[in-house]
Protein backbone atom coordinates (compact mmCIF):
# COMPACT_ATOMS: atom_id res chain seq x y z
CA UNK A 1 0.00 0.00 0.00
CA UNK A 2 1.81 3.35 -1.27
CA UNK A 3 1.39 6.41 -0.02
CA UNK A 4 -1.53 8.77 -0.08
CA UNK A 5 -0.49 11.88 -2.41
CA UNK A 6 -3.82 13.22 -3.21
CA UNK A 7 -4.85 14.64 0.22
CA UNK A 8 -8.10 13.71 -0.84
CA UNK A 9 -11.43 13.56 1.79
CA UNK A 10 -11.87 10.28 3.61
CA UNK A 11 -14.08 7.61 1.71
CA UNK A 12 -14.42 5.55 4.83
CA UNK A 13 -15.10 7.40 8.57
CA UNK A 14 -15.71 5.28 11.51
CA UNK A 15 -17.09 7.14 14.45
CA UNK A 16 -17.40 6.17 18.24
CA UNK A 17 -20.36 8.26 19.24
CA UNK A 18 -19.60 8.94 22.61
CA UNK A 19 -20.86 11.06 25.78
CA UNK A 20 -24.98 10.56 25.18
CA UNK A 21 -25.29 9.80 29.41
CA UNK A 22 -22.61 12.65 30.11
CA UNK A 23 -24.89 15.26 27.89
CA UNK A 24 -28.07 14.01 29.50
CA UNK A 25 -27.00 13.79 32.95
CA UNK A 26 -25.78 17.31 32.14
CA UNK A 27 -29.82 18.77 31.69
CA UNK A 28 -30.63 17.17 34.69
CA UNK A 29 -32.11 13.80 32.58
CA UNK A 30 -31.75 10.25 32.28
CA UNK A 31 -28.95 8.39 30.17
CA UNK A 32 -31.50 7.16 27.70
CA UNK A 33 -32.88 11.19 26.98
CA UNK A 34 -29.34 11.53 25.86
CA UNK A 35 -29.27 8.02 23.92
CA UNK A 36 -32.20 9.48 21.70
CA UNK A 37 -31.10 12.99 21.45
CA UNK A 38 -27.75 11.13 20.10
CA UNK A 39 -29.69 8.77 17.43
CA UNK A 40 -31.38 12.15 16.30
CA UNK A 41 -27.68 13.07 15.14
CA UNK A 42 -26.96 10.22 12.90
CA UNK A 43 -29.56 11.21 10.74
CA UNK A 44 -27.64 14.75 10.24
CA UNK A 45 -24.01 12.71 9.87
CA UNK A 46 -25.79 10.53 7.49
CA UNK A 47 -27.28 13.02 5.14
CA UNK A 48 -23.84 15.17 5.21
CA UNK A 49 -21.71 12.12 4.25
CA UNK A 50 -22.54 12.68 0.56
CA UNK A 51 -21.62 16.12 0.70
CA UNK A 52 -18.29 15.67 2.16
CA UNK A 53 -17.88 12.74 -0.94
CA UNK A 54 -17.80 10.44 2.40
CA UNK A 55 -19.11 7.03 1.04
CA UNK A 56 -18.74 4.76 3.76
CA UNK A 57 -19.97 5.45 7.77
CA UNK A 58 -19.15 3.17 10.53
CA UNK A 59 -20.66 3.76 13.60
CA UNK A 60 -20.33 2.02 16.93
CA UNK A 61 -23.84 1.45 18.60
CA UNK A 62 -23.25 -0.91 21.21
CA UNK A 63 -20.18 -2.57 22.15
CA UNK A 64 -19.88 -6.12 23.53
CA UNK A 65 -19.20 -4.52 26.80
CA UNK A 66 -22.09 -2.62 26.90
CA UNK A 67 -24.12 -5.17 28.53
CA UNK A 68 -22.66 -4.57 31.76
CA UNK A 69 -24.07 -1.46 32.06
CA UNK A 70 -27.31 -1.37 34.15
CA UNK A 71 -30.31 -3.60 33.15
CA UNK A 72 -32.82 -0.55 32.61
CA UNK A 73 -30.29 1.34 30.30
CA UNK A 74 -29.61 -1.58 27.97
CA UNK A 75 -33.52 -2.54 27.84
CA UNK A 76 -34.08 1.08 26.53
CA UNK A 77 -31.30 1.37 24.15
CA UNK A 78 -33.33 -2.35 22.75
CA UNK A 79 -36.22 -0.53 22.63
CA UNK A 80 -34.27 2.24 21.06
CA UNK A 81 -32.72 0.56 18.26
CA UNK A 82 -36.19 -1.48 17.11
CA UNK A 83 -37.79 2.51 17.14
CA UNK A 84 -35.05 3.96 15.26
CA UNK A 85 -35.03 0.86 12.88
CA UNK A 86 -38.74 1.47 12.29
CA UNK A 87 -38.91 4.84 12.26
CA UNK A 88 -35.70 5.60 9.65
CA UNK A 89 -36.29 3.22 7.22
CA UNK A 90 -37.83 4.94 4.47
CA UNK A 91 -35.59 7.95 4.93
CA UNK A 92 -32.97 5.48 4.27
CA UNK A 93 -33.94 3.69 1.14
CA UNK A 94 -35.52 6.89 -0.33
CA UNK A 95 -31.58 8.38 0.68
CA UNK A 96 -30.02 6.15 -1.15
CA UNK A 97 -28.74 4.77 2.14
CA UNK A 98 -27.16 0.98 2.08
CA UNK A 99 -27.37 -0.64 5.67
CA UNK A 100 -25.21 -3.10 7.11
CA UNK A 101 -24.29 -4.21 10.52
CA UNK A 102 -21.62 -5.62 12.03
CA UNK A 103 -21.15 -8.02 15.05
CA UNK A 104 -22.57 -11.19 17.06
CA UNK A 105 -26.29 -11.27 16.85
CA UNK A 106 -26.60 -14.05 19.29
CA UNK A 107 -27.75 -12.05 22.02
CA UNK A 108 -30.05 -9.90 20.41
CA UNK A 109 -33.91 -10.83 20.52
CA UNK A 110 -35.48 -11.80 17.27
CA UNK A 111 -37.42 -8.80 16.36
CA UNK A 112 -34.74 -6.57 16.74
CA UNK A 113 -32.66 -9.14 14.45
CA UNK A 114 -35.74 -9.15 11.61
CA UNK A 115 -35.76 -5.76 11.26
CA UNK A 116 -31.90 -5.45 10.96
CA UNK A 117 -32.47 -7.99 8.49
CA UNK A 118 -35.47 -6.39 6.51
CA UNK A 119 -33.50 -3.35 6.25
CA UNK A 120 -30.43 -4.83 5.14
CA UNK A 121 -32.41 -6.50 2.61
CA UNK A 122 -34.97 -3.01 1.79
CA UNK A 123 -31.29 -1.06 1.13
CA UNK A 124 -29.03 -3.58 -0.19
CA UNK A 125 -29.32 -2.03 -3.52
CA UNK A 126 -28.41 1.31 -2.49
CA UNK A 127 -25.35 3.11 -3.23
CA UNK A 128 -25.01 6.25 -2.05
CA UNK A 129 -24.07 5.79 1.38
CA UNK A 130 -22.84 2.78 3.13
CA UNK A 131 -23.62 3.00 6.86
CA UNK A 132 -22.60 0.04 8.91
CA UNK A 133 -24.08 -0.44 12.27
CA UNK A 134 -21.51 -1.87 14.70
CA UNK A 135 -24.37 -3.65 17.46
CA UNK A 136 -23.40 -5.87 19.90
CA UNK A 137 -20.13 -5.53 18.35
CA UNK A 138 -16.14 -5.90 19.80
CA UNK A 139 -13.15 -5.74 17.82
CA UNK A 140 -11.67 -8.99 19.53
CA UNK A 141 -14.75 -10.47 19.73
CA UNK A 142 -15.09 -10.59 15.86
CA UNK A 143 -11.43 -11.52 15.94
CA UNK A 144 -11.74 -14.55 17.68
CA UNK A 145 -15.17 -15.53 15.76
CA UNK A 146 -13.41 -14.72 12.06
CA UNK A 147 -10.83 -17.24 13.70
CA UNK A 148 -12.93 -19.79 14.64
CA UNK A 149 -14.81 -19.90 10.73
CA UNK A 150 -11.31 -19.85 8.99
CA UNK A 151 -10.18 -22.65 12.02
CA UNK A 152 -13.53 -24.80 10.40
CA UNK A 153 -12.32 -24.21 6.70
CA UNK A 154 -8.81 -25.27 7.54
CA UNK A 155 -9.91 -28.34 9.36
CA UNK A 156 -12.46 -29.36 6.78
CA UNK A 157 -9.28 -29.26 3.95
CA UNK A 158 -10.57 -26.25 2.10
CA UNK A 159 -8.10 -24.11 3.29
CA UNK A 160 -4.16 -24.65 3.35
CA UNK A 161 -3.30 -23.61 6.67
CA UNK A 162 0.54 -23.11 5.35
CA UNK A 163 -1.48 -20.15 2.66
CA UNK A 164 -3.09 -18.40 5.93
CA UNK A 165 -1.68 -15.07 5.73
CA UNK A 166 -3.47 -11.70 7.00
CA UNK A 167 -5.56 -10.83 3.65
CA UNK A 168 -7.48 -14.38 4.42
CA UNK A 169 -8.18 -13.76 7.70
CA UNK A 170 -9.64 -10.78 6.44
CA UNK A 171 -11.89 -12.36 4.12
CA UNK A 172 -13.63 -13.81 7.55
CA UNK A 173 -14.40 -10.44 9.28
CA UNK A 174 -17.87 -8.88 9.86
CA UNK A 175 -16.45 -5.68 7.35
CA UNK A 176 -14.50 -8.62 4.38
CA UNK A 177 -17.02 -6.36 1.86
CA UNK A 178 -15.99 -2.93 3.43
CA UNK A 179 -12.56 -1.22 2.80
CA UNK A 180 -10.61 -0.37 5.93
CA UNK A 181 -11.82 3.08 7.38
CA UNK A 182 -9.58 6.40 6.84
CA UNK A 183 -10.50 8.11 9.81
CA UNK A 184 -11.72 7.19 13.42
CA UNK A 185 -13.24 9.97 15.19
CA UNK A 186 -14.57 9.94 18.90
CA UNK A 187 -16.13 12.29 20.33
CA UNK A 188 -16.49 13.23 24.16
CA UNK A 189 -13.16 14.00 24.90
CA UNK A 190 -12.09 10.17 25.89
CA UNK A 191 -8.77 8.90 24.11
CA UNK A 192 -9.49 5.73 23.66
CA UNK A 193 -10.65 2.90 20.75
CA UNK A 194 -12.56 1.17 22.99
CA UNK A 195 -12.28 -2.32 21.28
CA UNK A 196 -13.65 -0.73 18.06
CA UNK A 197 -12.27 -1.72 14.45
CA UNK A 198 -9.06 -3.05 15.75
CA UNK A 199 -8.08 -4.89 12.86
CA UNK A 200 -9.15 -2.70 9.85
CA UNK A 201 -7.90 0.66 11.99
CA UNK A 202 -4.59 -0.37 12.08
CA UNK A 203 -3.54 2.36 9.65
CA UNK A 204 -6.52 4.60 10.26
CA UNK A 205 -6.05 8.40 11.21
CA UNK A 206 -7.42 9.31 14.50
CA UNK A 207 -9.35 12.57 15.93
CA UNK A 208 -11.00 12.82 19.39
CA UNK A 209 -12.75 15.61 19.75
CA UNK A 210 -14.44 16.48 23.06
CA UNK A 211 -17.69 17.29 21.89
CA UNK A 212 -20.57 15.14 23.40
CA UNK A 213 -22.36 12.98 20.79
CA UNK A 214 -25.81 14.94 20.83
CA UNK A 215 -23.77 18.33 20.08
CA UNK A 216 -21.64 17.17 17.10
CA UNK A 217 -22.94 18.72 14.37
CA UNK A 218 -22.15 18.75 10.30
CA UNK A 219 -19.77 21.68 10.64
CA UNK A 220 -17.83 20.18 12.82
CA UNK A 221 -17.96 16.96 10.97
CA UNK A 222 -16.63 18.90 8.03
CA UNK A 223 -14.07 20.74 9.61
CA UNK A 224 -12.65 17.14 10.91
CA UNK A 225 -12.56 16.12 7.28
CA UNK A 226 -10.78 19.25 5.99
CA UNK A 227 -8.40 18.47 8.55
CA UNK A 228 -7.82 15.40 7.42
CA UNK A 229 -7.39 15.88 3.73
CA UNK A 230 -3.56 17.87 5.07
CA UNK A 231 -2.59 14.69 6.60
CA UNK A 232 -0.05 13.18 5.31
CA UNK A 233 -0.21 8.79 5.29
CA UNK A 234 2.65 7.22 5.03
CA UNK A 235 1.82 3.66 6.04
CA UNK A 236 5.07 2.58 7.29
CA UNK A 237 7.14 4.51 4.54
CA UNK A 238 9.46 7.50 4.97
CA UNK A 239 8.85 11.23 3.84
CA UNK A 240 9.10 11.55 0.20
Amino acid sequence: MGKNTDRASPAHVAIIMDGNGRWAQKRGKPRLFGHHAGARRVREIVEACPDFAVKYLTIFAFSTENWKRTQSEVSGLMKLFKRYLMSETKELVDAGVRVRFIGDRIKLDETLVALMDELELLTCHNDTVHLTIALNYGGRDEVARATKRLAREVKAGRIDPEAVDAETLARYLDTYVLPDPDLVIRTSGEARISNFLLWQSAYSEYEFVDTLWPDFTRDEFGRILASFTRRERRYGAVPG
